[in-house]
């Protein structure tokens, strides 16, 4: 028996002749993991808050009128670009953030490492020797403001560059302290923090001959500040991109093994690859969709995971930064192709027992959830809202392997007690699969009509915001119990509110 809509069933054609069947049992599924609220999760750089330089958008490669000004700021102007800072206030970023909550919203990045706040002004001034740029008082409150507003607890990190340190070159809260003073003082608060933004590589602001000795050192006085200045604050770290370094001494197993007992939760970067701007080399469609492509982050969180438990047990793992490619995405990021490695990074993560993944970014460059521009959403962005609405906190075990081309995931359903969430995944660009359930289930697809346009089409429709601004209604198809099929190249999320899955009451 196959049950689906008419939109989708067009898009299945004779593909579903040749479906492979899969039987699912949600009530018997089992508890694997808890996750945070707050698992899913994003960035906005700490450049986007105070303007300056950052990733080119690709559309954008041809506009070079600042080179001048990126040349002086030692960067590439085929690479960057000169914002304005974000305008947090805008109701359509807001909406559309808040339907992403609850949520940890990191505002850090490597920019912020030579970030000097200004405690006393209002206006955005040169910055200080030695720093790169200056976040005022006003934006900051924006930042707080922005996260009251969309159900986002804030996460940052601080200052490291020589200014921020004693005669002996080691780090001092002078910076760090301004910051979290004003926070406290306008009624606002830092949940976690990192150190600073990937210690491993050279742009961290490091002095010369840093090591894990200086890290760990320095480390030690970020948790002895923070128990005084903001004890509810979680230290993170290392904060780390995927256990590499352009220094063997700054890898993250020495790293860790310096300092891991002083953090609360063990953070880490990761990204696939450096984006086609780093590397001048186009990314491949065709590897889009490869289980080795698709497995890269859990190879990433095996990493952590061995060095977390030799040098901090017990420790949670949070990835707080994480999109397809790094320097500011791909062409494809924007476009449903992406969606894919999205989803089933997050299942995989979910899996494994990591608490939380931080998207980078909700709306800047081509790895954006949402296009700079005017906030659009991207296809992505519908992917993240359809996992927060029906994806619970509770991992269940699926009862089967996924497959090489149906990758499938479980939770309970977010806000049903005894109902089963489940994520289905077809990979295979040719052929339907087939899934069977005992019990009705509500059906919501992803397709596109080609994997690399920028619009996603829930159960065959397309999905856009409303006149003014507004979401549109994410509504289930029904799904009888018994058989049905997965169109080729698509995305699927099943809830199953009736299942009575005893873990999920």
């Amino acid at each position: 028996m196959i049950v689906m809509s008419t939109g989708v069933a067009a898009l299945c054609w004779s593909a579903c002749a040749f479906a492979a069947s899969t039987a699912l049992a949600p009530h018997a599924m089992t508890r694997l993991a808890e996750i945070d609220a707050r698992f899913q999760s994003y960035n906005i750089e700490m450049v986007e808050v105070t303007g300056g330089y950052f990733w080119r958008p690709y559309r954008d490669s041809a506009k070079q009128s600042s080179s001048s000004a990126a040349m002086q700021a030692g960067m590439d102007p085929a690479m960057v670009a000169y914002r304005k800072p974000i305008d947090l206030s805008n109701p359509r970023l807001r909406g559309l953030a808040a339907a992403l909550g609850p949520a940890y919203l990191r505002v850090s990045g490597t920019w912020a490492n030579a970030t000097y706040f200004d405690d006393v002004g209002d206006h955005a001034t040169s910055p200080p020797k030695g720093f790169g740029g200056v976040l005022t008082r006003q934006q900051w409150t924006g930042v707080i403001d922005f996260a009251r507003a969309v159900d986002a607890k804030l996460v940052t990190s601080f200052a490291a560059v020589a200014e921020t340190r004693d005669a002996s070159g080691v780090w001092t809260p002078t910076q760090a302290g301004k910051l979290i003073a004003f926070t406290h003082a306008i009624g606002g608060a830092i949940a976690a923090a990192e150190f600073i933004n990937e210690p491993d590589l050279a742009r961290s602001g490091a002095p010369l001959g840093y090591d894990a000795a200086s890290f760990a050192r320095d480390v030690a006085a970020v948790r002895s500040f923070l128990k005084q200045a903001s004890p509810q604050t979680i230290l993170l770290g290392p904060g780390t991109i995927s256990g590499g370094a352009t220094d063997g001494a700054l890898s993250a197993d020495k790293l860790l093994a310096a300092s891991g007992s002083a953090f609360d939760a063990i953070s880490f970067h990761h990204y696939g690859a450096p984006s086609q701007r780093c590397t001048k080399q186009a990314p491949r469609d065709e590897a889009a969709l490869s289980d080795d492509w698709m497995s890269d982050a859990e190879r990433a969180e095996s990493f952590y995971a061995g060095l977390r438990d030799k040098d901090a047990p017990g420790r949670a793992l949070w990835i707080t930064e994480t999109a397809d490619a790094s320097c500011g995405g791909n062409r494809l990021d924007a476009t449903f192709l992406d969606s894919f490695r999205y989803l089933d990074q997050l299942g995989r993560m979910a899996q494994r027992g990591v608490q939380v993944v931080m998207h980078n970014t909700l709306a800047a460059s081509d790895y954006g959830l949402l296009d700079e521009r005017d906030f659009t959403p991207r296809p992505n962005y519908w992917a993240a809202l359809l996992w927060r609405r029906l994806m619970g906190t509770t991992v269940l075990d699926p009862g089967v392997s996924a497959s090489p081309q149906l990758h499938l995931y479980a939770h309970c359903l977010r806000g049903q007690q005894g109902g089963v969430a489940l994520l289905a995944i077809n990979k295979d660009r040719a052929h339907a699969q087939s899934l069977g359930l005992p019990t009705p289930a509500s059906r919501y697809t992803l397709t596109a009509a080609d994997l690399t346009a920028t619009n996603t089409k829930l159960n065959g429709r397309d999905l856009r915001l409303a006149a003014h601004g507004e979401l549109p209604s994410l509504r289930g198809e029904p799904a009888a119990a018994g058989q049905f099929d997965l169109p080729p190249a698509s995305i699927s999320f099943l809830a199953v509110a009736g299942a009575a899955n005893p873990a999920c009451r």
